[in-house]
């Protein structure tokens, strides 16, 4: 019970926000072939945009994953797209060894570094969705509760050398996908920055960007600095920034765009996740609408998800329990369907121009992670225990016009 306790606590970690309106508090290649020749990726300028975060599903797939439509054994990048998915969002970690480390014995690939994820951008340019290419600046997860900084840059101690280092490696990296004709279409500076980024387990004398310690103005100046570096290599790809949970964007944003000097920017992302937002799903647009006039910036969630069940397919907990619930949505197959539609029309009631679902193909597999092997998220994907996808993914392509 302990270590189920701690692996619940844990997972809270990742995605917890910042709780309320101030700076304080706590807040995973099917190689099946589809039989299609590659498209052109969709075009998203003007149309409010459905995404799903891919991340996991290259290391899946090499872990036994298996992913159908109608029970047909189907390449999971042609599935999302059949269904609706306009952008594939993948988490970039600078340099993420530990991945292959978790499989002793067993030859793997690193996942989640700029390898992996440029096959999992060539695949989903190829199956006609667009990308957005998330920065964490970290060799491991960032979120809320940590932005820990990359091991290869723990020996800077100027500001001058931080911002130099971020704009070359995002510069480096975005030339690399260029030339291979992989450019993202969005990209985030951070993902999850509510208390700034790159300030934990660094030497004493590094920069501190804790913007919760109010550090903005040293935060905005490395932001810019990553900001600076996707201008140089491609003006039309759009760029976002991303902090956890409705609460905490009206303060972020006016302290990070007056104090931190950070404008040039197109859209405010936020995750929203019921455990861990006070905020009610009624009042989703009002908040989105708010954000809107307030910065005159584009608004997407960039993170969301519900279950469609309590039940598990594996030993690996379930991050989402009893407490993600909202009252006339139970955790079904249609409760999970109707709660993303009906968010889906807070965000346009409000102006917002897309939604994007957090790993919903994060099934059971022999994946491993630092905590546990399977998946801890299975009851929040949009495929059934078999590998199925199921009525939960409706909501991607359902039409919005005529209700």
């Amino acid at each position: 019970m302990l270590v189920n306790n701690l692996l619940r606590f844990f997972f809270c970690l990742i995605i917890v926000s910042c709780q309320g309106d101030s700076p304080t508090g706590n807040s995973e290649k099917n190689n099946a072939d589809s039989g299609n020749e590659p498209t052109t990726p969709t075009e998203t300028t003007g149309d409010f945009v459905m995404g799903a975060d891919l991340s996991y599903v290259n290391q899946i797939l090499d872990y036994g994953g298996t992913f159908r439509d109608s029970s047909k054994v189907e390449n999971p990048y042609k599935i999302f797209r059949d269904y609706g998915t306009d952008v594939a969002r993948f988490r970039l970690w600078q340099n993420p060894e530990w991945t292959t480390e978790l499989y002793e014995g067993f030859d793997s690939p690193i996942y989640n570094g700029l390898e992996d994820i440029t096959e999992a951008i060539r695949e989903s340019k190829e199956h006609g969705m667009a990308v957005n290419l998330d920065f964490h600046y970290s060799d491991t997860w960032a979120d809320p509760s940590k932005q820990n900084i990359p091991e290869a840059w723990r020996d800077i101690t100027s500001m001058d050398a931080l911002k130099d280092s971020v704009y070359d490696y995002t510069k480096e990296t975005l030339e690399h996908l260029d030339q291979q004709g992989l450019m993202p279409e969005y990209v985030q500076i951070g993902n999850e920055t509510n208390c700034g980024l790159m300030y934990s387990n660094a030497p004493q004398e590094f920069p501190s960007l804790n913007v919760c310690d109010d550090n903005w103005a040293n935060a905005g100046e490395v932001i810019n600095s990553g900001i600076q570096a996707v201008r140089d290599v491609a003006s039309n790809t759009r760029i976002i920034l991303h902090v956890a949970q409705p609460e905490n964007v009206s303060w972020w944003f006016d302290n990070m765009m007056t104090t931190g000097n950070v404008t040039d920017f197109d859209i405010i992302g936020f995750s929203y996740y019921t455990p861990w937002s006070e905020v009610p799903l009624n009042q989703i647009s009002n908040r989105v609408s708010d954000f809107r006039d307030a910065f005159d910036k584009e608004v997407m969630i960039v993170e969301a998800a519900y279950p469609w069940t309590m039940d598990h397919a594996d030993n690996y907990n379930n991050i989402f329990g009893q407490n993600a619930l909202v009252n006339g949505y139970p955790a079904t197959k249609e409760g999970q369907r109707n709660f993303m539609i009906e968010l889906t029309k807070e965000i346009m009631d409000g102006g917002g121009t897309g939604l994007m679902y957090w790993e919903p193909a994060w099934i059971t597999s022999n994946m491993k992670t630092q905590w546990g092997t399977g998946s801890a998220w299975e009851n929040n994907s949009l495929f059934d225990f078999d590998g199925n996808v199921h009525m939960g993914i409706e909501y991607m392509d359902y039409d919005y016009e005529s209700d």
